[in-house]
Parts: structure tokens; C-alpha cells; sequence
């Protein structure tokens, strides 16, 4: 199938949503709290083209309900920006071609097509300065407190590094 096809057969975010079994409650309220700075919807605004935005996620995945969200409220935002969402463990192919490090298939992935479902580049697993602590200073924590410094992480920042970071790669693919 390709990627086209794969991508317009994908659930939205919205119908993602449906499906989410683990951390529904949480997936529901970080979407509805979730708002995007006008400076980023206004930078990206300026993108020529159609975007196609693609997340590779499980309902599981801490990361993925703390950044998914706020992307989806930022596309929403974009009339050529659309997002949709894959399972990974459905899609391993998709998944193995977006190792974290060249070997971990940590999640959620977003990865990017231009209007023609050409890849441009790809953002994940976590902004970068919270991907440093987790596997720096972080390792000196048990995984509840280092998880418990994630959540405060993402709820400190807002999902503001996430779409800087996204538009970073979006306007040098631009």
C-alpha cells in the first residue's frame, strides 16, 4: 500500500481518540486544556504547501498523550496541516525506518510528508532537552521519579519545545 493510501486510511486524531482504552480520561483532558501559542500557528501559517502529518503512537505511551494533543490542536489550527495517527505496533515497517538512536522504537514518532507524501524529516520521541535529562540525570531516578519529572516537564512547558521543534524541521523542509 502507499504511504498515500496509508495515510488517508489512517484514523484523525479525533477518531484516535475513540479508540484509546489505556489513559482515556488523560488523553481527553490534556486535548481539551491543550492551546497553541499564536506565534507558532503564525510561523507555520507562513509554510508554503500542504503538510501531512503522521504519528506513530500507542494509547499506553506517557510521551504520546503529554505531545500528541497539542500537535493535534496546532493542525487543527492549520488549514494545510493535517494530522493522523498509526498504531506502532502496526505498522513496524513505518516504525523500524524511525528508530530513536538507530534502535529504539520509542514513541510517538511524528513524521512529516509534503504535499506529494514525499517524507521531509520526522520529531520525536520527546523534545530534546527532555530527552537529555531521561538519558542523563534522569537514569539516576527509579522510573516513578523520573516519570513524575516528565509529567511536570510537559505540564511546565505546554507542548511549546514540541512544536518549536516541529516547525524547525517543517521550514528547513520548507
Amino acid at each position: 500500500m502507499s504511504i498515500r493510501a496509508r495515510y488517508i486510511s489512517a484514523p484523525t486524531f479525533e477518531q484516535y481518540l475513540e479508540t484509546v482504552d489505556e489513559n482515556r480520561d488523560l488523553w481527553r483532558a490534556i486535548h481539551e486544556r491543550a492551546r497553541v501559542p499564536e506565534d507558532l500557528v503564525a510561523a507555520a501559517a507562513r509554510l508554503p504547501g500542504r503538510w501531512h502529518l503522521l504519528a506513530l503512537s500507542e494509547d499506553w505511551c506517557g510521551d504520546a498523550v503529554n505531545t500528541l494533543p497539542v500537535v493535534a490542536r496546532w493542525a487543527d489550527e492549520l488549514p494545510h496541516f493535517d494530522l493522523r495517527v498509526l498504531a506502532r505496533d502496526e505498522n513496524p515497517d513505518l516504525m523500524d525506518a524511525h528508530l530513536t538512536g538507530g534502535r529504539s522504537r520509542s514513541i510517538p514518532i511524528v513524521i512529516v510528508y509534503d504535499e506529494n507524501f514525499e517524507e521531509v524529516g520526522w520529531w520525536g520521541p520527546r523534545p530534546d532537552e527532555l530527552q537529555a535529562f531521561v538519558l542523563g540525570e534522569g537514569q539516576q531516578f527509579d522510573s516513578e521519579e523520573r516519570y513524575k519529572h516528565v509529567r511536570r516537564w510537559y505540564a511546565k512547558d505546554r507542548g511549546r519545545t514540541v512544536l518549536t521543534e516541529m516547525l524547525e524541521k517543517l521550514t528547513e523542509a520548507a
